[in-house]
């Protein structure tokens, strides 16, 4: 879907060439050696919120303020080209709280390549920072306002079927897309994207990373034309402790510095818009292990009225040589559908896994698909010989081939890890693909762990693509008392797989409680089972509960020397930070788990419930768009399936779910690759229709139509005439050209 995406814009900034735009041409399209600079054709996806005009018909292209006589471009483009829309201004405020941030996007653009009589669908597109959720997109266009909500799945549905549309999705798991429908050539759109997502943690230091760089084609044609960018941020870390600014990719202006508190402001005039992403990061000072505690009342709106609640315990910086030994076993599965690049970038981030373990540190891998294979029949110390062993093993075991058999080789890795002692017991599970017997594996797994001590094993699962189910990777991670993580492309595997190496192998905290909390009513923890602390990443919990709550609170654990730790927690009131929309995320997640498990229709409700009233997304909840025409009054009604019109002029267009789903287990048992599709051999129709744009583009290339357009006015209407025939020729000659190369093509 990327690709053709990106081939679309392609397409799309070619056809753009016969915009003429006057006499000052000083902002015009992109030269082609600027547009083709990238041969896989990753400069085309959007890096920054885009809107692009979507053009089935090149015949409609065209300036809407400045008419001009071009030759009649036959044809169609399938699938439809996309022309990225000019920008003329942007604006962006950002709240972060504890890990996570909230992002507001207003902009302003411009419908300049179609002309003015007619009418084009445009393209929105939101790309997100790390585990981003689509929170909302408001579009105020002349005539009529567009504003997402999230309904049930019970009202999609039409005669017990769910209803299905195309308008929404994703190009690849960060970057979203959704279309309004009918913008009349020479409009200009007003529109505010929201979403949210999570600061990366490193060496005691968060990092905010958001998709803000532009290309050069969305910069308005005309010198004159003011360009500002504006950006607003806000930093609440929530911890009443000292942060410090350590980096900033734009020149903000600092307007509050409090304690735990931070404000700053960027605004300016520019020649041409951002080309770098916005990066912010800050400190939260502190070298020892520290905590606290927020709480908070539920608003007379929420359903839960239960009291709100979260402790957070960050790892400090003087944690140099105070992880744990580590026992590991990685579990890789080597399935067919695994072959080609999720295997080789797996098998990378492994053998790196294993050059990153200390000589004192143990380890084995497994091996498997409808059966296993193990590299040693018991554990062997990372020493430079055997990891040069295991290198040589996976490189000639590591074939994709087979089905999914994951029990099997999960209870070989517990049962080798039952003797540890005075270490840490790590379980990686690595897969591409659902299997039937998912919640038996989740109840086997759970009573080989019940009352192991001192440490059970850890579980640490990672999802690739999305026919895994990654609900029950998630509930096998908190089963385990480990960490999850996920990567939907071949592209990002060795990243995200290295870091969850990372964060599990740095664990300085283990077997956390928090005492008092158990004299509670009603006590729900998210997750249920809390997890250890690394030093790759804070640890934060939050809950509902009805009674008192503690004046104090302990949090207690096991060192990696397994001595005990003890830390107060100061409780604090949470004023300024909505913990109901900052845990929602994570909570609407593991309540799906839960409600996965379980199977319970109540607990879906309950989901739903809450993803509407937080605004976040889930399983159970879908996006619709509202258009409302304004000052317009309309009786018609049809079904909710395609769009709904009700008696003030609004109509709904549905654009679908944004989970992820629970897995693909016909795709998975096909062995088919990872999220990808069967291609789908072109009918002849579509062939004639692509071969229509490509002779449209090579014209273009060739000829320039605009100094023809300069030439023509400047002559008598005869000689129009002439040139304008002589032009069509030249195109059909360019067709004819095109369809020779396509029959020989086919033969």
């Amino acid at each position: 879907m990327a690709e053709d995406f990106s081939t679309a814009v392609e397409y799309g900034l070619r056809l753009s060439k016969r915009i003429y735009y006057g006499k000052d041409r000083s902002a015009s399209a992109p030269k082609p050696q600027e547009m083709e600079k990238s041969e896989s054709q990753e400069s085309f996806l959007p890096t920054a919120p885009m809107v692009y005009a979507v053009i089935p018909e090149p015949s409609i292209v065209d300036n809407p303020d400045v008419p001009s006589y071009q030759p009649y471009v036959h044809g169609r483009c399938d699938p439809p080209a996309l022309i990225p829309l000019h920008m003329l201004g942007i604006a962006m405020e950002v709240d972060c709280y504890l890990d996570t941030a909230f992002i507001s996007v207003s902009g302003t653009w411009r419908v300049h390549c179609v002309m003015g009589s007619r009418r084009c669908d445009c393209r929105v597109a939101i790309p997100m920072g790390e585990q981003g959720s689509v929170l909302g997109v408001e579009v105020d266009v002349t005539g009529r306002s567009c504003n997402s909500r999230l309904i049930t799945e019970e009202d999609t549905k039409d005669n017990g079927k769910p209803a299905k549309t195309e308008d929404g999705r994703f190009l690849r798991w960060r970057i979203y897309t959704l279309k309004v429908p009918k913008v009349e050539g020479g409009t200009n759109l007003s529109i505010k994207f929201s979403w949210s997502q999570k600061l990366l943690y490193q060496d005691g230091q968060f990092s905010l990373i958001i998709p803000f760089s532009f290309p050069t084609c969305v910069t308005p044609a005309g010198k004159k034309i003011p360009k500002k960018e504006k950006i607003r941020l806000n930093v609440n870390s929530g911890t009443g402790t000292e942060i410090l600014c350590k980096a900033t990719s734009h020149l903000l202006k600092e307007l509050r510095h409090q304690v735990g508190k931070l404000g700053f402001l960027y605004e300016a005039e520019v020649q041409t818009w951002s080309r770098a992403d916005f990066n912010f990061s800050y400190t939260v000072s502190s070298n020892n292990i520290f905590g606290g505690a927020l709480m908070q009342s539920p608003s007379v709106h929420d359903f839960d009225q239960r009291e709100m609640f979260c402790f957070y315990l960050f790892p400090g910086s003087n944690i140099s040589g105070k992880v744990f030994r580590k026992e590991v076993v990685f579990i890789v599965d080597i399935s067919r559908s695994m072959r080609g690049r999720p295997l080789e970038n797996t098998k990378d981030a492994v053998l790196a896994a294993l050059l990153n373990l200390n000589t004192q540190d143990s380890f084995n891998i497994i091996a498997f698909n409808g059966d296993t294979c193990l590299f040693s029949s018991t554990m062997v110390l990372a020493t430079k010989e055997e990891v040069g062993n295991a290198t040589q093993w996976i490189n000639t075991n590591f074939n994709a081939e087979g089905g999914t058999n994951i029990l099997n080789p999960l209870s070989q890795a517990i049962e080798m890890l039952t003797k540890t002692s005075g270490s840490m017991p790590l379980i990686f599970l690595i897969t591409d693909g659902a299997v039937e017997d998912e919640r038996h594996i989740c109840n086997v797994v759970e009573g080989h762990l019940r009352n192991r001590s001192p440490i059970c094993p850890r579980i640490c699962t990672f999802g690739i693509g999305s026919y895994c189910n990654h609900y029950f990777l998630q509930m096998l991670a908190q089963i385990g008392r480990g960490y999850y993580d996920a990567a939907y492309d071949a592209d990002s595997i060795a990243f995200h797989m290295q870091r969850l190496f990372t964060k599990a192998s740095s664990v300085i905290l283990a077997n956390i409680t928090i005492e008092t909390l158990e004299h509670l009513d009603s006590l729900e923890l998210f997750p249920f089972h809390i997890p250890d602390l690394s030093s790759g990443s804070p640890l934060i919990i939050s809950g509902r509960y009805h009674g008192e709550f503690p004046d104090s609170l302990k949090a207690s654990g096991s060192l990696a020397d397994m001595s005990n730790f003890t830390i107060d927690l100061k409780i604090q009131k949470a004023k300024e930070i909505p913990l109901d929309r900052v845990f929602a995320r994570r909570q609407i997640n593991l309540l799906t788990v839960q409600a996965w498990l379980s199977e319970s229709k109540q607990l879906e409700e309950r989901i739903a419930r809450m993803s509407m009233q937080t605004g976040f997304p889930s399983e159970y909840t879908c996006m619709i768009l509202l258009v409302t025409d304004k000052g317009k009054q309309a009786s018609e009604s049809v079904m909710l399936q395609e769009k709904m019109v009700d008696s003030i002029g609004q109509k709904i267009i549905l654009l679908g779910t944004l989970g992820i789903g629970f897995g693909d287990l016909t795709a998975t048992s096909e062995n088919l690759p990872s999220g990808v599709e069967e291609p789908k051999p072109p009918e002849g129709t579509d062939v004639i229709f692509k071969a229509a744009t490509n002779c449209c583009a090579m014209v273009a290339d060739r000829i320039c139509c605009m100094c023809f357009i300069q030439a023509c006015s400047k002559l008598n209407n005869q000689c129009a005439i002439a040139f304008t025939q002589l032009c069509s020729a030249l195109t059909c000659f360019g067709c004819m050209d095109c369809c020779c190369e396509l029959c020989v093509s086919c033969g």
